[in-house]
């Protein structure tokens, strides 16, 4: 099968929507099937896996505010019409839509392609896009073959702006890119952050509980890195420059962050809200790494038990999740406990990539049977 994987965001800055498009590729691959993954690109793209071929870029992003965060889009209509005639002309079976009514080549593929239409949405929370098109938006979505979410937030934000049924097919993990690493180098126990420096990531509520840590018996010295960059990084880490164990690493490469995920001892997602999925707490559990997060719907749907939930902006319970998340990695007793890890890990798997992939086949081919005997 050929499928076409079409993503609103430029594929080289982070992301999870991105993140998500480019390993569906690969999984699809291994599965025997041949994906083309389209999308805007700033840069030189990281898609190991993926051959030149299998890239069509589609024109620079610029940034827009969207969902307390800023999305890098490609608003060039010239690379849409683009994008529609290479789906044309490759003779594409499937189209697959990430976040299908964000701005973007999907628009032109929702008006023209005559291939079955899926449309995955990850985001959470009102859109004022959604609320400004209106009818427009729900004429676009009706134009989808199937509608997928990736969580019931998801879901939930999707069917209230633009009604319709959803299936819940969540995000996807991958195991051998995230698990099985060597480990990062570390002097003692290791606090690791991920994720866009802006408010919404709470990495300021973070910090401050960290900041509140004191050596102790049982609360050995930690060390706190901290990966990525966005609008508060200089803020931010003039608030932590007299403190060494706060190491700001900016942005890294894939194998640095999997051998820095494998070699931490406890992973930390202080988000405010906003998270529609918990990507961030599934890749810890694959590298068999503590977690502990935000109580927000997003998150509590992937923990399960295998998290600690703190409730978002609560400087004093995070400093107190995280003196017992460490305390407990340097006994190796609790959430650190290796049988706890195993299960954490064997959790994460259950949300693996490959078994993704195997789900949006089956939707797929439904999707094609479907236009069949309607044909």
């Amino acid at each position: 099968m050929r499928v076409a994987l079409v993503c609103p965001y430029s594929l080289s800055r982070p992301g999870g929507v991105q993140g998500q498009v480019l390993g569906l590729a690969r999984a699809l691959g291994s599965l025997g099937h041949e994906a083309l993954v389209l999308a805007p690109a700033d840069g030189p793209v990281e898609a190991e896996g993926l051959s030149p071929g299998q890239l069509m870029t589609l024109g620079r992003s610029l940034p827009v505010r969207a969902n307390g965060s800023v999305a890098p889009i490609s608003l060039d209509p010239v690379a849409a019409g683009r994008a529609v005639r290479r789906l044309r002309r490759d003779a594409v079976e499937v189209v697959h839509l990430h976040e299908p009514l964000a701005p973007g080549a999907g628009y032109g593929c929702l008006m023209v392609c005559p291939q079955p239409l899926i449309g995955t949405f990850h985001r959470s929370g009102a859109s004022t896009g959604y609320r400004l098109l209106g009818p427009l938006a729900r004429w676009a979505a009706g134009r989808l073959d199937v509608r997928c979410a990736v969580s019931p937030l998801a879901e939930s934000t999707a069917a209230e702006a633009l009604g319709g049924h959803y299936e819940i097919v969540g995000n996807g993990v991958e195991l051998d890119r995230v698990a099985g690493r060597e480990p990062w180098p570390t002097a003692g126990p290791t606090v690791l952050f991920v994720g866009r420096h802006e408010r919404r990531k709470g990495l300021g509520v973070l910090l401050e509980a960290f900041g509140r840590l004191r050596s102790e018996e049982s609360v050995p010295a930690a060390t706190l890195w901290v990966v990525g960059d966005g609008p508060e990084t200089d803020a931010l880490r003039a608030r932590t420059a007299a403190d060494p164990r706060v190491v700001w690493l900016g942005r890294v490469d894939d194998d640095e962050l999997a051998a820095r995920r494998c070699g931490a001892h406890v992973v930390c997602a202080p988000s405010l809200g906003g998270e529609s999925f918990g990507m961030v707490l599934l890749e810890a559990m694959a590298a068999r790494a503590a977690v502990v997060a935000s109580d927000i719907p997003g998150y509590a749907f992937v923990a399960g038990s295998h998290a600690r939930l703190v409730a978002p902006g609560d400087v004093a319970g995070w400093s107190e999740a995280l003196s017992r998340a460490l305390a407990e990695a340097a006994r190796g007793t609790g959430m650190s406990a290796p049988d706890a890890l195993e299960r954490a890990y064997e959790h994460a798997a259950r949300w693996s990539m490959g078994r993704l992939a195997e789900r949006y086949v089956g939707i797929y081919q439904e999707a094609l049977a479907r236009r069949s005997r309607v044909g």
